[in-house]
């Protein structure tokens, strides 16, 4: 076996450090590209949102909290209108926070309240009919 000098020893250990120094750049550059990446304001909307349907009382609470707000405008938008009144805007802005608010807080009652119209009113497919007795 032959013995190395201190000077072959020493280029060993650099050609050694200069491919681990390569490997780490490029793992670096990988790395900030999967930060990059992860950094759109796309995929963290969209990891936000696989986060928060993971839990279901999360994601109950934010769909009720979403139902509320958007029945709460449609409240206002139609009670105010397109009027000038200030005092119309005032209320219709009370009855958009009270809206909102009770959806948010009661959205199971919501949601049985809308399926109990969807199945007497909406569906024309059954009609009910009453047996008399003559």
């Amino acid at each position: 076996m032959k013995t190395l000098s201190p000077y072959s020893r020493l280029q060993n250990s650099i050609q050694l450090l200069e491919e681990e120094q390569i490997i780490k750049r490029q793992l670096l550059k990988e790395q900030l590209i999967i930060s990059y990446e992860s950094l759109k304001p796309l995929n963290l909307f969209s990891s936000a949102v696989r986060d928060i349907s993971s839990y279901p009382d999360i994601r109950d609470n934010v769909l009720g909290s979403a139902v509320g707000l958007a029945s709460g405008f449609l409240t206002k938008k139609i009670f105010v209108g397109t009027s000038g009144n200030v005092i119309r805007k005032l209320l219709g802005f009370f009855i958009q926070v009270g809206v909102a608010n009770t959806v948010a807080k009661h959205p199971e009652t919501i949601r049985t309240f809308g399926q109990f119209i969807k199945e007497n009113f909406l569906s024309g497919k059954e009609t009910k009919s009453v047996n008399r007795i003559g």
